[in-house]
Order: structure tokens, then sequence, then C-alpha cells
């Protein structure tokens, strides 16, 4: 993957990976390598998150609206 997918994809591909491993249809080590790869996902989209909240906080401060909050 040579340019960061959008985080809407990484969040589609994540379901995708973790309906497969409900189904129980893979083996142990196509079950490994799938749980890795939507692990990674995961802190992709964690990171993208971090982001973006930072950018808000930021946008939200520079406007004078200190007391807006993120609910978590």
């Amino acid at each position: 993957m040579s340019k960061e997918a959008k985080f809407e994809d990484n969040i589609k591909e994540l379901e995708n990976l973790i309906a497969e491993l409900e189904n129980g249809s893979t083996d142990l080590e196509e079950s490994i390598e799938k749980y890795t790869k939507a692990m990674k996902l995961v802190n992709q989209c964690d990171k993208k998150l971090k982001t973006i909240e930072e950018q808000v906080t930021k946008i939200v401060t520079e406007n004078g609206l200190e007391d807006f909050k993120v609910e978590e």
C-alpha cells in the first residue's frame, strides 16, 4: 500500500476481516494473518482518530469555543 488508505476504507476492511474471523472458515495460519492485519488497521484508525481530535481541538480553541468537549 503506497498511499495511506482513507479511514472509512480501513474501517470497511476491518469489518470484513472480523466477519471472516468470526465465521470460522479459515485455518489457524490464515486466521493469525488476518488477526495481525486487523490489529494493524485498528492502530491506523486509532492514530487517525487522535489526529482528527487534535485538529478539532485546535479549530475550536482558535475560534474561542474552549467549553467544547469531545465525548468519549
